[in-house]
């Protein structure tokens, strides 16, 4: 095995992470990166650093929000979205401001999701709520 790290310049990172400059950036500004190895132009990123930012893109695109990924990173729980299930969220603060996806799937019967708290993408709920009626409609036949 190779002693050596390997070194990425911001560009080749953002190449890799599929991110602008701009983005990581941020990232790094908000803690949820640590800063980049040396200073100026010769500052460098390492494996370390891909990682991640591959984490954080991995959560974004499970539809989780930056503080969520912040608070799932610090408690190095950053498992696979597809593979294993989302840390619990914390618990619901007195005043906080939630979101809810709201399914009307026939007089009587209605389906709410809260998507951050349920770990769903706004296109796992869209899906979920395709196969729900779907599965209603089936019932409703069946019923007849």
């Amino acid at each position: 095995m190779k002693n050596d790290v390997r070194k990425f310049t911001i560009d080749e990172m953002c190449a890799l992470v599929e991110m602008d400059r701009r983005t990581v950036r941020y990232y790094i500004q908000k803690g949820l990166v640590d800063r980049p190895e040396g200073a100026g132009k010769g500052a460098y990123y390492t494996h370390a650093h891909l990682e991640q930012l591959l984490a954080i893109r991995k959560w974004k695109r499970a539809g989780v929000s930056l503080d969520r990924i912040q608070e799932i990173l610090a408690d190095g729980k950053g498992g696979a979205p597809g593979g294993q299930p989302l840390p619990p969220p914390p618990p619901r603060k007195k005043g906080a401001v939630e979101v809810w996806s709201h399914l009307n799937v026939n007089d009587g019967i209605e389906l709410h999701i809260e998507p951050t708290r349920a770990g769903l993408s706004p296109g796992q709920v869209r899906a979920l709520f395709r196969d729900v009626m779907k599965v209603a409609g089936k019932i409703r036949e069946e019923k007849s």
